[in-house]
């Protein structure tokens, strides 16, 4: 600090560590093995047919969305796919700029979300990134979705609440 520079404890400087990447990766890995062991779990044992856990209210299941979130954009699989390795790419850059934790978890849930939704765009398909998302979890009252789907959700919840959240508070 220079002389005569006002000192700030709410400023002070914040630089990425490797325990900030750690923990974003090991956030991001838990939701991929999540979200992938879920769907495979749901492809077998929704396959004869949903299973009801409350009335037609909330049951499990099987469905397959090649478009966007809420079944939008159906056959643009491939356009969406790239846009989620741009998302990817993002995050990556991001997780190299100084963030609190509540960011860092954030982040790492919506990168796991993105990888967990791509690795069925790229390997439950025949051409480039035109794979279904394999979506299992459907309120009537909502459209269904995915764990990789809750991931992105809460994560950007994170990050929304951290937006607000003064600077200096962790």
């Amino acid at each position: 600090m220079e002389a005569g520079a006002p000192h700030h404890p709410a400023r002070r400087e914040r630089r990425p560590d490797v325990n900030s990447h750690r923990l974003a990766v090991t956030v991001a890995a838990g939701a991929i093995v999540v979200d992938q062991v879920t769907k495979i779990w749901a492809v077998v044992a929704l396959d004869d047919g949903p299973i009801r856990l409350i009335g037609d209210v909330i049951r499990l299941r099987l469905t397959r969305n090649s478009g966007a979130a809420f079944s939008s954009f159906q056959g643009f699989g491939p356009i969406i796919g790239v846009a989620a390795v741009g998302v990817v790419g993002l995050i990556l850059w991001m997780l190299n700029r100084p963030l609190r934790r509540v960011e860092i978890v954030g982040l790492g849930l919506v990168l796991g979300g993105a990888i967990g939704n791509l690795l069925d765009r790229m390997f439950r398909g025949d051409g480039f990134l035109d794979g279904p998302v394999v979506d299992w979890i459907d309120p009537s009252f909502f459209p269904a979705f995915n764990g990789a789907d809750s991931a992105i959700t809460i994560g950007v919840v994170l990050l929304l609440l951290g937006a607000l959240r003064p600077i200096g508070d962790d």
